[in-house]
């Protein structure tokens, strides 16, 4: 598959499929956690996964500020023919990820309780579901951060439908694993946290064949420069890390005002709202990591004709997908509430018009994230950083403080539905001036 001379439709395509997949599958996780926890306790059990989404962005963000800032450099080094290069940043990606890991276990092991009462867990009940769901997790920590690791540099040595293979074998194991450990075994959320570590490991293990195949042309480089490139690294993945973050951190922010200013109840259908939230997001990483190895390569090589057009395919599908949900969760609010939890009554009559107004913001959500992705590729580091931060804390936790202080509770809902808009507003106008210095200097260098 050349991405620098093939049709860029038919590998745009190509790519879609398999990080769609990849980015879906991988929300499983979390999803399958939340349904099978919420109908086994009933609300309570979706409180406690309310809870626990911020430590997995903390370590999904880890693994995207690793994957996606080396893989991006790996590619733009590839699109040059620097070969030598491109492998350096893979070797100092996978260091740097072992680093990481190691920091977070012990960070991890030390501050549990103290992490989970930070994000929400104020009483004794849910801490406890919180911390049996999390004891196998932290023995499988590394393998979730490694997984989005491999996955970006697979996704850029022409391989993504391994990851996509990988990450579905996975899924469908947790799946399975996920009834089987909480019902039939009686685990409870103990089985969930187990099920899904699993999962995880297995994920790693099928990604690192790629390893031992003919078509692999990363390559372990011994070098002095390892720890120098994680500074690069980290500067080109930041904006992914803080989008993850960031969603953390407004995450434990909606559940510490909703309790503050609303009810239980309705931090449950939060809880319903935040993991519908990291479908449409997942949408979004799906675009963006299509693109992002197209336009990386494109742009290393100086074919900037095939960004213009691999950007309009990507915008284009951004639209399709935020519609679509926006419409479902309009359409089906009190059904989906039923996947994810046994509600009591309370809960289904507040769900609807909650879940309605937040959904708006989805109709521009992926697009907000591919743009990252957008920015990423072309090492305009600073735009996506920005981008990130407004979406996920400053625009966002200034609307969602201000909101109920001024308008009472419920007004909270619309925070996104504010934020999404503004932060979608500068995009385009950045996006619009990019794309028009990239044009002059193709038609300079002819």
């Amino acid at each position: 598959m050349n991405v620098v001379n093939g049709n860029i439709k038919k590998i745009y395509l190509k790519y879609l499929f398999a990080a769609f997949g990849s980015s879906l599958i991988s929300c499983i996780y979390g999803l399958v956690d939340m349904a099978m926890v919420g109908q086994y306790y009933g609300p309570i059990g979706s409180q406690a996964m309310a809870i626990i989404a911020p430590i997995w962005n903390i370590i999904y963000s880890l693994g995207l500020l690793i994957g996606i800032g080396g893989s991006v450099l790996f590619a733009v080094n590839k699109g040059k023919n620097d070969k030598e290069t491109a492998n350096k940043f893979f070797t100092a990606s996978i260091v740097y990820g072992a680093i990481m890991s190691i920091i977070f276990l012990i960070l991890f092991w030390l501050f549990e309780d103290q992490l989970l009462y930070v994000f929400g867990a104020k009483d004794a009940n849910t801490l406890k579901l919180c911390k049996e769901y999390l004891l196998p997790i932290k023995f499988a920590a590394p393998s979730f951060i490694f997984a989005q690791i491999l996955a970006a540099y697979l996704r850029n040595d022409n391989k993504p439908m391994l990851a996509t293979l990988a990450i579905i074998f996975a899924g469908v194991f947790n799946v399975v694993g996920d009834y089987v450990f909480v019902f039939p075994l009686d685990m409870g959320t103990l089985g969930a946290g187990l099920a899904t570590a699993i999962g995880s490991l297995v994920s790693v293990l099928i990604m690192s064949t790629h390893f031992f195949s003919k078509s692999n042309t990363m390559k372990f480089s011994c070098n002095k420069e390892v720890f120098s490139l994680f500074v690069p690294i980290s500067k080109t993945g930041f904006s992914a890390f803080i989008a993850d973050i960031a969603m953390g951190f407004l995450t434990m922010l909606f559940n510490n005002l909703i309790l503050k200013y609303l009810n239980d109840d309705a931090l449950a259908v939060y809880a319903v709202i935040i993991n519908i939230s990291t479908i449409v997001q997942c949408c979004g990483y799906g675009i963006g990591q299509a693109g992002q190895p197209i336009l990386s390569t494109n742009f290393g090589a100086k074919r900037y004709d095939r960004v213009s057009l691999t950007l309009k395919y990507n915008i284009i599908t951004a639209i399709i997908v935020g519609t679509i949900w926006m419409g479902i969760v309009t359409i089906f609010p009190k059904q989906l509430i039923r996947i994810f939890m046994a509600p009591t009554e309370e809960v289904l009559n507040i769900a609807p018009n909650i879940m309605c107004v937040y959904s708006i913001s989805f109709l521009i959500l992926p697009f907000n994230v591919y743009c990252t992705y957008y920015f990423q590729a072309l090492l305009k580091e600073n735009v996506a950083t920005i981008i990130s931060l407004a979406r996920g804390i400053v625009i966002s936790g200034i609307v969602l403080v201000l909101l109920p202080s001024i308008f009472g509770g419920n007004a909270m809902w619309w925070t996104m539905v504010i934020t999404e808009a503004l932060v979608a507003i500068y995009a385009i106008i950045v996006m619009i001036k990019l794309q028009r210095k990239l044009r002059i200097e193709e038609i300079n260098t002819k």
